[in-house]
């Protein structure tokens, strides 16, 4: 992907919402949401104060996040959809998310 966000904008993939209850039974596409979780894939440099100066993001390509409902613009590009929205729209990190997934 050849794609750089600015100021203080992430682009986010979506993770997949999963296909089963904790009880087994399985969602059909119809009834499921849209999963309000994401891997972080591209940050913008940050945003600039008042006096001019940089301030950097706290998240990075690569961290799993959660956000709002209704947060961020929904882009495709190259076919595969992503969300464009400012770092103030997410709520927080997942810890240790991707290491929990690998061991299973």
């Amino acid at each position: 992907m050849k794609f750089r966000p600015l100021h203080d904008r992430v682009v986010v993939k979506r993770v997949d919402a999963e296909e089963k209850t904790a009880g087994g039974i399985i969602i059909p596409d119809s009834a499921k949401e849209k999963p309000s979780q994401g891997e972080i894939v591209a940050v913008g440099p940050g945003a600039r104060d008042e006096a001019g100066k940089l301030v950097p993001l706290d998240v990075k390509a690569g961290d799993r996040v959660l956000f709002g409902k209704w947060s961020g613009t929904e882009v495709k590009l190259d076919g595969v959809d992503y969300l464009i929205m400012k770092e103030s729209d997410i709520l927080g990190i997942v810890e240790g998310a991707g290491s929990a997934k690998k061991a299973a």
